[in-house]
């Protein structure tokens, strides 16, 4: 049985030692666009709550002057650095891991 899209960018992002960004994935699964990979891993995200797991995010960073984009809603890259303004951004990466108990 063929697994969909979704399923796939999940099995890859809970196999990898490394977080992978959307260029990767999309390389990896022969993807068109990487608008394609953030749609799913936004879906995946919401799914895998329910299944006791979570998507762990590297975020962005600028490459110029270091600036991290935490914090952010958006999956995606962002198109510029708000500090010094560079276009050389470093993609957000992300893995899937079981969530952690909370302690209560």
């Amino acid at each position: 049985m063929m697994s969909t899209k979704r399923e796939r960018i999940a099995q890859l992002l809970e196999m990898t030692e490394e977080p992978m960004t959307a260029q990767e994935i999309r390389d990896e699964l022969g993807l068109r666009t990487r608008n394609e990979v953030y749609e799913a891993i936004d879906h995946i995200a919401k799914s895998a709550k329910r299944e006791g797991k979570e998507v762990l995010i590297r975020p962005a960073s600028c490459a110029k002057c270091g600036y991290v984009f935490s914090g952010r809603a958006s999956l995606r890259r962002p198109s510029r650095c708000p500090q010094c303004k560079s276009e050389w951004i470093i993609e957000p990466a992300y893995l899937i891991r079981p969530r952690k108990k909370q302690r209560r």
